[in-house]
Parts: C-alpha cells; sequence; structure tokens
C-alpha cells in the first residue's frame, strides 16, 4: 500500500508541475503577443491614417473576447488560481492533493480488505470438520482481509477454550479496526485546515483592500476589486476543496461501519462453529 500511495503522491506533482510549466508557457505567450502588440500599434499610424482602420480594431476586439468566452475549464481554473494569489492558494491545493492522496489509499485499502465472509466460513467449516483446527488456520492463512486474520488468532487459542477465543477474537478485532481506521484524523485535519486557510486569505485581501484605500484616500471600484476578489476566490477554493475531502471521508467512514459489522458477525459464527465442533467430537 505505501507503493501504491507514492505513485499516487508522485502523479499528483506531476500534474501539479504540468500545471506550472503550462502557466510559464501562457505567461510567455502572453508577453510576446502584448510585445507584438506594442510593434503592431507604433507602426500603425505611419501605415495608414485612413478613418476606415475603426473597424478592424473593432473586429480585433471581437476576436480578443471571443476565445476568454470560450475558454475551457482548465483554463479558467489556472486563472482564478492566479488571481486568488498563489501564496495562499498554493496552500489550499497541498490540502487537495495530500487529503485526495491519502483518500483514495484508504479506499484501496478498505477494498482490498473486504472479503465474502460466508464463503470463508463455509471453507473454515469444511476444514475443521476434515482436518481439524490446523487445516482451518491454513484457511486463514490464505485469506486476505482483517476477518481472516481475526479467525486465525481466535482459532490459535481453540485449544484453550471458547471463552479465551472469545477474549482473543474481541482483542485482536480491536487492532484490526485500529487499521482500518488509520489515516482518517489526517483527513479530517484537511477537511478542516481548507476552509481556514480560505478565511485566513479573505481577510488578508479584506486588509489590503483597506489598506489601498487608504492610501489613495478614495473609495473605488478599481481600488477594492483587487483586494476583494483575492478574498473571494480563496474562500470559495478553500470551501470546495474541504466539501470534496468531505465526501471521500463519508465513503470511508460508511466502508469501515460495514467491515467492522462484518467482523463482528463473522466473529459470532466463527464461535459457534467452533462449538459445535467440539460437540460433534
Amino acid at each position: 500500500m505505501k507503493r501504491i500511495f507514492l505513485s499516487i503522491a508522485i502523479a499528483v506533482a506531476m500534474m501539479v508541475s504540468g500545471i506550472a510549466l503550462a502557466q510559464d508557457d501562457s505567461a510567455a505567450a502572453a508577453d510576446d503577443s502584448t510585445a507584438q502588440e506594442e510593434m503592431m500599434a507604433d507602426s500603425a499610424p505611419e501605415a495608414a491614417p485612413e478613418p476606415e482602420a475603426v473597424e478592424p480594431a473593432a473586429e480585433m476586439d471581437i476576436e480578443e473576447v471571443a476565445p476568454e468566452e470560450d475558454r475551457s475549464l482548465h483554463q479558467v481554473i489556472k486563472a482564478k488560481f492566479i488571481e486568488g494569489g498563489p501564496e495562499f492558494m498554493s496552500f489550499v491545493l497541498i490540502c487537495l492533493i495530500l487529503g485526495l492522496a491519502m483518500s483514495i489509499e484508504r479506499i484501496l485499502y478498505l477494498n482490498m480488505a473486504t472479503t465474502n465472509n460466508k464463503k470463508l466460513l463455509e471453507d473454515i467449516d469444511e476444514a475443521l470438520k476434515s482436518g481439524g483446527v490446523e487445516a482451518a488456520q491454513e484457511v486463514c492463512r490464505n485469506t486476505r482481509g482483517p476477518v481472516a486474520s481475526i479467525f486465525y488468532q481466535g482459532l490459535d487459542r481453540a485449544d484453550h477454550g471458547i471463552e479465551m477465543v472469545e477474549k482473543s477474537v474481541i482483542s485482536y478485532g480491536s487492532v484490526q479496526m485500529g487499521l482500518l481506521e488509520k489515516g482518517l484524523s489526517w483527513i479530517s485535519l484537511f477537511i478542516a485546515l481548507a476552509p481556514m486557510l480560505g478565511f485566513f486569505g479573505t481577510v488578508i485581501g479584506m486588509i489590503s483592500a483597506f489598506d489601498a484605500i487608504a492610501a489613495a484616500n478614495n473609495i473605488s471600484p478599481g481600488i477594492v476589486a483587487g483586494g476583494i476578489g483575492v478574498a473571494l476566490i480563496t474562500t470559495v477554493s478553500g470551501l470546495l476543496v474541504a466539501m470534496i475531502l468531505q465526501i471521500f471521508y463519508n465513503y470511508i467512514v460508511a466502508k469501515v461501519d460495514s467491515i467492522v459489522n462484518e467482523m463482528e458477525d463473522a466473529s459470532i459464527s466463527l464461535v459457534d462453529l467452533l462449538i459445535e465442533h467440539k460437540l460433534n467430537k
């Protein structure tokens, strides 16, 4: 599972680095386009000072507005990321990356931990009838998942009595439950931290807006727009990250509860099988 987690983290890091390179390329392209526009603007009056030159300018404005309206979702997100301020949006993005990586790792682990408990109990029952406790332990050893591990610990103490088997199953069940819930505290931390970082960016943006008003001694939309833009974008980003991670967190918690219920039910069935096996001896 560590290899899976590392591969996911590396893939996400490569994706983020690709976005950063795309940002640099787009910035360089924008600089080139602005330089070309300035050169064209300088040479335009010398070429043709005719009054009909207003119409191509209007057409140029239409052509420049159209690509902005037809921007893809990736370009819109990248533009909002830059407008929100990399110093704040980067921390929100880190919370999203780490939270998603841990959530995916937990989902993969829980799916691998899910087994067919009914079939496992049938195999153990047949093994107890044919080869005894050792054969049943071999079945558990060849089956993955927390239920098989609990069964193995219980069968290992079958010679000490049913009460000892029950205590062993309960104790080792608590250990397996802790393994299933591993990493959930970190995911909940990122869920709480992302909105806090967004609100922090909001406060900083409002402070910068008021500082700009105080420096200019004038309240105008142009002065206040920059700070308020940073404030709103960081808040929305933090809330969006928290909502995404909350969905994954609730799914993981529901999956853990389902596996734990199956573990308890299967443990009771194992004790019943051992009692029946000893009575039939």
